[in-house]
């Protein structure tokens, strides 16, 4: 059994061109070129070029602005990347991370791992992170199978917004009763200003989910036909949608451990991509991995420039951006719910 065979359903994808790829790749290197020079602390490239540059100015590159660098593209991608793939699974537009419950479900494992393991490192918080973040999901998940088969498009959603609030309300809730909010609120808060080298390493582990997504991109676009004709192919649905679903909860959770939650890439991002080139999954993942890690850099460096030498957070500018693009999107009537 041949699994692209079934793609005729979905939307034909453009293909990409050499010089498309050219642009793309160079528009990201420039930005991540003026990522390292812009910041509190004065760095010059013509210092550093011509062999001036003091010891404490190589340490802030090294130790802080190449890290800082490397984590907002990885997270940028890797938040554009499990968007259009919770899209793809619950076939539905709008749907990402943080409006199905599954950002918001991942704090309440930092707020356990706050709570009763203070002093465990980070990749410990990480892992009750991606736990929570997959009970999270899976009740999402039965929550819209629960819907009637005649609800609206937009119930999906409207379920998921929701499951996000009542997460949310309750996190809060324990958080204030126990003295913690602070913490907390620093916990989700996306900021990429405390990345430093030793600090953002685990980031990597999302290169690691999108091989995986790469490797199995033919099995989630059959699954995205629904478990009916799905299984009438031969694929083992269940298992993997549960691979989809705990891609998305792990790289959610990395990501909101080591830089906080960042809004609405997951959501514009992959509807972007496939407005211009279609719905095959696997043609659009490094499209959607690129074009969400130039998102957030654009955040980072107008989060970093706005209110100079001070910084506002990523999550704050991404939520300005990617909601104005999101009405704009949907009041000009080119963005659907459904796949």
């Amino acid at each position: 059994m041949t699994l692209t065979a079934e793609r005729t359903k979905l939307k034909p994808a453009a293909r990409p061109t050499t010089w498309g790829w050219a642009g793309g790749l160079a528009a990201l290197l420039a930005l991540s070129a003026m990522s390292l020079f812009i910041g509190a602390a004065d760095l010059s490239p013509w210092a550093f070029i011509s062999g001036e540059a003091t010891e404490t100015q190589r340490l802030n590159l090294f130790a802080s602005r190449i890290p800082r660098t490397v984590a907002v593209l990885l997270a940028g991608a890797a938040l554009a990347l499990s968007g259009l793939l919770m899209q793809l699974l619950v076939r539905n537009r709008f749907v990402e991370p943080t409006t199905v419950g599954t950002s918001e479900s991942a704090g309440v494992g930092i707020l356990i791992a706050v709570m009763m393991f203070p002093a465990a490192p980070l990749w410990v918080k990480m892992v009750i992170a991606i736990i929570t973040a997959l009970a999270g999901t899976a009740v999402f998940v039965r929550l819209i199978r629960a819907l009637p088969p005649r609800a609206p498009i937009v119930a999906v959603p409207l379920v998921g917004i929701m499951l996000s609030g009542v997460i949310a309300a309750g996190t809060t809730f324990v958080a204030y009763q126990f003295d913690l909010l602070q913490s907390l609120g620093i916990w989700m808060q996306g900021d990429f200003s405390g990345v430093l080298r030793g600090r953002y390493e685990l980031l990597w582990l999302l290169a690691l989910v999108g091989v995986v997504l790469w490797l199995f991109a033919d099995r989630f676009t059959v699954a995205a036909l629904g478990e009916e004709q799905a299984t009438s192919l031969g694929l083992s649905y269940k298992t993997t949608l549960n691979l989809g679903l705990g891609l998305v909860a792990a790289a959610s959770a990395i990501t909101l451990v080591v830089v906080g939650a960042i809004g609405f890439v997951g959501l514009i991002i992959p509807n972007l991509i496939a407005m211009w080139r279609g719905d095959n999954l696997r043609r659009n993942i490094a499209w959607t991995a690129l074009a969400g890690s130039g998102f957030v850099l654009v955040c980072d460096l107008l989060a970093r420039t706005i209110n100079h030498p001070y910084e506002i957070p990523v999550g704050t500018i991404s939520g300005v951006l990617g909601g104005t693009i999101f009405l704009t999107l949907l009041l000009t009537g080119k963005l659907k719910a459904a796949r």
